[in-house]
């Protein structure tokens, strides 16, 4: 697969400061498939210089036109939907129809809401005697996961895009190819010269000299819980913000008034999807005593069929991290329902589909994060217990709830400890707000939130 080698910086692919590269691989075969750039602190110093060089300007451009710079990048990106998809394919190893219709349509969908927003947004309003304006924060860095690659990168590029801000990306290693599929539509789109910057590289090397850097106003980060803190501890001894969007132990709540097998099957699909791949994933399914050996019946059975049907995980480092969190379940007394910690295949990084029941709540497949295709099922013995179970991790990302009354279910999450809870398998809203509460980050992305992260406030008074 033809991959660029060197960066995009200042509207312009150019060679990297060093010789060091990061090898691409399919994780489906393990086969090395393309080598990008190991970016180092120099050429994040390049970068960084470009867009606070290119910033006024930006700043300065109307909304309208911006807006219609963004209009632009969502048209390249639809020209470009099948080459996206194989990608994404290709480097994560997620299924060609999963990456055609989430990998590749979602990140042009929510490229248009920015589009939109950018031309609708009231920048400056009328308080009392004050005008008060919405004015961009500035040089934005962002690092962004392997696990959504483009949605990621468009979440945060084309919020700071419409705000009037610069950006330096820093993509996954382990996803790199795509990132530079973007560089392209971006540049085909229009974007002033510096505006958008790509430094592929490491995460200890590029991505510490860009959280370090003191030319960046503010760090978009998605990724582990773990590195969010480190990243928050630097930008807090610059004084500088953070967007974090970290780790997640989402609950899937069944009041005893669901439509169980309903409840069951949708919540198995939602912990499959993407290879268990997503932060937001319900891997928590929390079901009443009277009903519990029904779910888990259920849930097997559903589990039971995506063997062939779900991709590998990312590497061959989460594959080991995800079958030995479940060789903990087992050592720890949960009983195996479906799948269990030998690798399906001879070849490439998958990971059979697993439930657990008979899971209590101080586990640590119930309390830590596997991103992996693993459910873990929970006994509740009355709405207050499930409540408890519900809020009892360090996490609170997203959630659902099913009853037989909407207004019961809404009652429930509004009392959940959670950023997003999706009620009755509500469906996927790209204008919604999205981050977590506690340690699942701080912020908000996507829609008109998304875009308030990358503005700072002014008021004039008359």
């Amino acid at each position: 697969m033809k991959a660029h080698d060197g960066m995009y910086i200042d509207g312009a692919w150019r060679p990297a400061a060093g010789q060091d590269v990061i090898e691409v691989v399919n994780p489906a075969d393990g086969r090395v498939i393309a080598e990008v750039p190991a970016g180092t602190a120099l050429d994040i110093d390049t970068a960084v210089r470009a867009a606070r060089a290119a910033l006024p300007g930006w700043a300065a451009t109307p909304p309208a036109e911006r807006a219609a710079r963004l209009a632009a990048l969502r048209d390249a990106l639809e020209a470009r939907k099948d080459e996206i998809a194989e990608t994404v394919t290709a480097e994560l190893g997620s299924p060609l129809k999963f990456s055609q219709a989430v990998h590749a349509g979602v990140p042009i969908a929510v490229a248009g809401s920015y589009a939109e927003l950018a031309a609708t947004y009231a920048f400056e309003e009328k308080v009392g005697n004050s005008t008060v304006y919405h004015e961009p924060i500035g040089v934005v860095g962002a690092i962004t996961p392997w696990n959504y690659p483009l949605h990621q990168i468009v979440a945060k590029v084309a919020p700071a895009l419409a705000a009037g801000c610069t950006v330096v990306l820093k993509p996954a290693e382990d996803t790199p190819l795509v990132a530079q599929l973007f560089a392209g539509a971006v540049h085909e789109a229009g974007v002033p010269a510096g505006v958008f910057n790509l430094v592929t590289g490491l995460g200890p090397v590029a991505g510490q000299a860009l959280a370090e850097h003191p030319g960046v106003d503010l760090i978009s980060f998605t990724g582990s819980t773990a590195v969010g803190r480190r990243i928050g501890a630097v930008a807090g001894a610059a004084i500088k913000k953070v967007a974090l969007e970290l780790g997640g132990k989402s609950a899937n709540v069944i009041l005893p008034s669901a439509d169980l097998a309903k409840a069951v099957n949708v919540g198995v699909a939602n912990v499959m999807s993407n290879s268990g791949q997503t932060c937001s994933a319900w891997t928590r399914m929390l079901v009443p005593r009277d009903q519990y050996d029904e779910a888990v019946e259920l849930a097997g059975a559903a589990a039971a069929k995506y063997g062939e049907r779900i991709g590998p995980v990312v590497s061959a480092r989460q594959q080991e991290r995800v079958r030995g969190y479940i060789e903990k379940g087992v050592a720890e007394g949960a009983r195996l329902v479906a799948g269990g910690p030998e690798a399906p295949r001879e070849q490439g990084y998958f990971v059979s589909p697993t439930v657990f029941a008979d899971v209590t709540p101080e586990m640590t497949i119930a309390q830590e994060e596997i991103f992996g295709p693993v459910l873990v099922m929970l006994r509740y013995e009355d709405e207050e217990d499930a409540l408890r179970i519900a809020n009892g991790t360090v996490y609170g990302l997203a959630g659902a709830v099913w009853a037989g009354d909407e207004a019961e279910a809404v009652a429930f999450a509004r009392r959940m400890d959670t950023g997003q809870v999706d009620i009755n398998g509500g469906r996927f809203n790209p204008l919604a707000p999205f981050g977590g509460y506690k340690q699942s980050g701080v912020g908000r992305e996507l829609g008109a939130h998304g875009l308030t992260e990358y503005l700072q406030t002014k008021s004039l008074q008359f």
